[in-house]
């Protein structure tokens, strides 16, 4: 009779628990708002106000684009908010083709301040980057106009981004600044391997970040590290073509953050322009980067599949000649790296003279090369450590 009352009593207090939980979300749809879904209105002001609703509900508010397609011009979604915030995307979502609508301007979307932040649904983000592709001239024009990103996170913490897809981004597809302890998992970010500057994920002055079981294809870096990046975790990435994983470039600006304490595991490249690369520029001005771990990685013809280049000056910049790089990177670890380059030079550690490579391990490398030129080699410059295991090609450290 007892165990019978404690049983009673604790499903009671199940269905109380559940009840509450369920009061406590409320969903905002916006197209009860107002929006429609022919993909020719800017639904930007709706949306917005419709955010400010779910921001300010003292529970988990659920902001509901459905199924559709809808037009949205710029949009700042601002905290702090009063309780947990979903962004619920399960439809289209279009950036303006317009050039007078993103002019001259670093973003689509943005959240900023914002805790507790989940974004997913299963929709996608197209920026309609052919609009804007012919209008990048910033590799050989200083004075450009600056293209909008796609979505921008800026000082986010605590969050979960999932189950979205991004597509043909103007500019970067995703530029994460000031978050921390996020997760980016089972995400697409698709752009031709010719459109210029579409990095899948940038991120800087970031800390606690995860990136899991994701799949970018697009016409630069897959992820791109910046200063201040630390304690970053990428799992499962598939990524390619473009131009691989890269940290860097480093050393442009004075007082730049250190990058430390990054762990890239059991990872697929394929037909990209560069594998797993470190680039900073030279001359620079003093930083570090170090505690890094590349584990687990498979390459499929892929050019510079390990590269360390402490001479990065594109386009000749006006830096060539005029001194080294003053940052040190230091115990970075190359672990059971394996597949096929498509350059002879498959290890290439171009390390600065005046502060060279310190503690670079190289563990099971199985790189091959199957060119007319012979196998594999591995080039080493100013690079310290030690090499274990299996290494083709043969080690030069």
């Amino acid at each position: 009779m007892a165990s019978s009352l404690v049983h009673f009593v604790s499903l009671m207090l199940l269905f109380v628990f559940i009840t509450k939980v369920k009061s406590d979300q409320k969903v905002f749809n916006v197209r009860r708002f107002g929006v429609v879904p022919h993909g020719t209105t800017d639904s930007s002001r709706i949306i917005l106000a419709v955010w400010n609703l779910a921001c300010q509900y003292d529970g988990r508010g659920v902001l509901l684009i459905p199924k559709g397609t809808y037009l949205a011009n710029q949009m700042v979604f601002n905290g702090p908010c009063r309780g947990q915030t979903v962004f619920l995307l399960r439809g289209y979502l279009n950036a303006p083709t317009d050039r007078g609508s993103w002019a001259n301007s670093d973003h689509w979307i943005v959240f900023r301040h914002v805790d507790n932040l989940e974004i997913g649904g299963g929709g996608s983000f197209d920026g309609q980057g052919p609009s804007a592709w012919p209008y990048n001239k910033c590799d050989n024009n200083p004075y450009c106009d600056q293209l909008p990103i796609s979505l921008r996170l800026d000082f986010v913490t605590n969050s979960w981004i999932h189950d979205i897809k991004l597509i043909n981004s103007k500019n970067f597809h995703m530029n994460v600044y000031a978050c921390r302890d996020t997760t980016i998992e089972h995400i697409q970010i698709i752009a031709p391997d010719n459109s210029p500057n579409t990095d899948g994920i940038h991120i800087g002055s970031t800390t606690n970040l995860k990136i899991y079981n994701s799949y970018i294809s697009t016409g630069d870096d897959c992820v791109s590290i910046g200063p201040g990046t630390e304690n970053l975790d990428i799992y499962g990435l598939a990524c390619g073509p473009g131009h691989g994983i890269s940290i860097g470039s480093l050393g442009k600006y004075p007082n730049e953050l250190d990058v430390k304490g990054l762990v890239i595991r059991n990872c697929n490249l394929t037909g990209t322009e560069n594998g797993l690369r470190i680039k900073t520029w030279a001359p620079s001005p003093p930083s570090n980067v170090y505690n890094l771990t590349f584990e687990n990685i498979n390459m499929k013809d892929v050019s510079n599949p390990i590269i360390i280049d402490q001479q990065y000056c594109p386009n000749s910049g006006g830096c060539a000649n005029r001194g080294s790089s003053q940052v040190q990177i230091f115990d970075v670890k190359y672990r059971n790296i394996w597949g096929t380059s498509k350059t002879k030079v498959s290890v290439n550690l171009n390390c600065s003279p005046s502060k060279p490579c310190q503690r670079v391990e190289l563990t099971d490398i199985n790189l091959f090369y199957s060119g007319p030129d012979g196998p594999a080699i591995s080039q080493c410059f100013n690079a310290n450590g030690f090499s274990k295991g299996r290494q083709q090609p043969q080690s030069c450290i």
